[in-house]
């Protein structure tokens, strides 16, 4: 009864293996299973069992059902004992097993339709039962083939009283199979409450691990926030090292500044000087005119006579050139017909050669053909071939040195007039030389002569021609001043305005600007080692027990990214540090070479300055 009221679908089986195993040949399948279903069902009714509801959903005569649950317990009963006694009495015909397994499928069906859920697991336990049932199908009807032999063997041999006792013993194995699979039931049952409870439990961390995950994107998105803010710092840094970097240029500047005018005061104070030896200067100037105008008419006279004799000696060398020009081509000329002469004589040579070999192999193929005639004629047609050949390739390469020599003819006229000009070239330049070195020899004999007729005349036109070199000196270091001076003070005007008090009022501005980027980015730093000690925390409060699951993993790849921009940060600063340092040496270097520069024609001004000094010294 405990198996009944707990499972009354396995009921309703075992009822229908009872059917089938009755031999009532008259009664419908239909009407057999109605019969066993209202037994089943008034078994349910009076052990008070409340899961008859659920399986009267599934049957077809749920009205019938439900007015007899209205009748009462008496009448109940004695319904029941009817349905026995039509059981017993009434014969039924014996339904086949495809009927009786279309009965326990429909009622396989409503079983598993009543517990069926939603949720992935519990369908593939579903599949599991099913295969766990249809195997006990399988065995039902291995069972009622055996069961179907041995009553044959018992309607052959034995008595109806043996028959009866070996199907109560048939019955109860039956009734232990059934109370085996009870006990599988309830087994599903309560691993069906187990996962039931276990899907709750793996809901509620699944809620867990969202919120959780939740809270690691804001902490993310606020790294991300802090990343740009520093960023945005290190921008500003930057700007703050190149304001920095101009301060100091600048203050190198005004220290040149410094040096800068003490040179011009210097320079000024030589300016002076030098006035006052030019006007000196132009008054000696002014006696010497008249002595450079005789030798102005004298250059004149002297460039003309150069010039004529230089154009009547450009004459005389082209006619030379001209001459050795023709010289050489008459001579190339008779290379080239010795060499056709040479070439003519072998190609005589050749063809000569080559009839007498083919008069011999006339002369010897007409002797031999009258004395050997296979022989004969096949030495006959031997010999020719390999003349011809030999007289083929003579052409083909004959041929071949036409074309090369005409190449090389073409080349080598191309050369010859590339050397014509390489030595008209080297011709004119050699007369221009040539009428150079006269000419230097002319103005230096002209030199020697007007010196020894300046040393001629009397004292007053030395010290003239002597005032001349001194005046012609002094102007030339007095220009040089000059643009000395006009560069420097285009220098210092280039720089005195940037120096000013708006200037100065920027620099200290710049100054408060860049403490106070300072201490902002103190201030960003701390923020940012506080929520990364923040995320640590988190990180490390986090439930140990879940290091299995995906959250771990997620925290894991945080972790890494944040030790990643750490480096990126540490890196970019070594970065920033070496440019600094970097751009540091070449305002140096640009500062000492732009020093450098200004210095040394101003070195070189003092010592022109020094040489003509102890030059006059010592003429003085």
């Amino acid at each position: 009864t405990s198996g009944v009221v707990a499972n009354p679908g396995l009921f309703f089986l075992c009822f229908l293996h009872l059917a089938h195993c009755c031999d009532v040949p008259t009664l419908s399948p239909v009407l057999i299973f109605f019969v066993l279903f209202l037994f089943c069902f008034f078994g349910l009714l009076i052990n008070h069992q409340p899961k008859c509801h659920n399986y009267m959903i599934f049957f077809p005569f749920s009205e019938h059902i439900q007015q007899i649950m209205t009748l009462e317990e008496s009448v109940q009963h004695v319904v029941m004992t009817a349905i026995q006694e039509l059981l017993t009495k009434g014969p039924v015909e014996a339904g086949t097993p495809e009927t009786y397994g279309d009965f326990d499928s429909q009622s396989r069906k409503y079983y598993f339709l009543s517990e069926e859920t939603d949720d992935r697991d519990y369908t593939h336990r579903c599949r599991e039962l099913q295969k766990q049932v249809s195997v006990l199908m399988e065995e039902k009807s291995s069972l009622q083939v055996e069961l179907q032999s041995l009553r044959e063997r018992l309607n052959r041999c034995e008595t109806p009283d043996v028959s009866s006792t070996i199907t109560n013993k048939k019955l109860l194995l039956l009734q232990s199979q059934m109370e085996q699979l009870q006990e599988e039931n309830y087994r599903l049952d309560s691993s069906r409450d187990d996962l039931r409870v276990r899907a709750d439990v793996l809901e509620r961390e699944v809620t867990d691990l969202q919120l959780r995950n939740e809270e690691l994107t804001s902490l993310a998105q606020e790294a991300q926030s802090l990343k740009d803010e520093m960023d945005i710092l290190r921008h500003s840094s930057d700007r703050v090292s190149r304001l920095e970097a101009m301060v100091e240029t600048y203050k190198r500047k005004l220290e040149d500044l410094g040096d800068l005018r003490r040179q011009v005061r210097l320079l000024e104070e030589r300016n002076h000087v030098y006035m006052q030896r030019t006007c000196e200067l132009e008054e000696e100037l002014r006696r010497a005119n008249a002595i450079r105008s005789q030798l102005d008419t004298y250059k004149r006279q002297a460039h003309e006579m150069s010039a004529k004799h230089s154009a009547e000696a450009m004459k005389a060398e082209k006619w030379q050139f001209e001459y050795k020009n023709l010289n050489d081509k008459y001579e190339t000329l008779l290379k080239e017909r010795e060499k056709l002469m040479g070439e003519r004589d072998a190609l005589r040579e050749t063809t000569e050669e080559l009839t007498c070999a083919q008069v011999q192999q006339q002369c010897l193929t007409d002797s031999l053909s009258a004395e050997s005639g296979a022989a004969g004629s096949l030495a006959a047609e031997i010999m020719p071939t390999e003349l011809r050949d030999t007289v083929v390739r003579l052409q083909q390469e004959n041929k071949t040195l036409c074309v090369q020599e005409s190449s090389y003819r073409h080349r080598l006229e191309e050369l010859q007039t590339q050397l014509e000009d390489s030595q008209r070239s080297q011709n004119t330049l050699e007369t221009q030389n040539r009428l150079s070195q006269q000419q230097i020899s002319e103005l230096s004999a002209q030199v020697e002569e007007l010196q020894r007729a300046l040393q001629e005349q009397d004292s007053k036109t030395e010290g003239s021609s002597l005032l001349k070199k001194k005046l012609e000196e002094h102007l030339e270091k007095l220009h040089e001043a000059h643009s000395d001076l006009q560069r420097k003070r285009e220098v210092i005007d280039d720089l005195e305005p940037h120096v000013d008090s708006n200037m100065a009022k920027k620099i200290d501005e710049l100054q408060e600007i860049l403490k106070k980027k300072d201490e902002d980015m103190r201030r960003m730093e701390d923020r940012y080692k506080r929520y990364v000690e923040k995320a640590r925390t988190v990180i490390k409060t986090l439930d140990p027990k879940q290091k299995s699951s995906a959250f771990p993993a997620e925290v894991q790849v945080l972790k890494n990214q944040l030790t990643e921009k750490d480096r990126k940060i540490q890196h970019l600063e070594h970065d920033f540090e070496r440019t600094r340092s970097r751009h540091d040496q070449e305002e140096k270097l640009i500062i000492s070479a732009w020093y450098n520069m200004v210095r040394k024609p101003q070195e070189h001004a003092v010592r022109c300055c020094r040489k003509s000094f102890i030059q006059n010294t010592k003429h003085i």
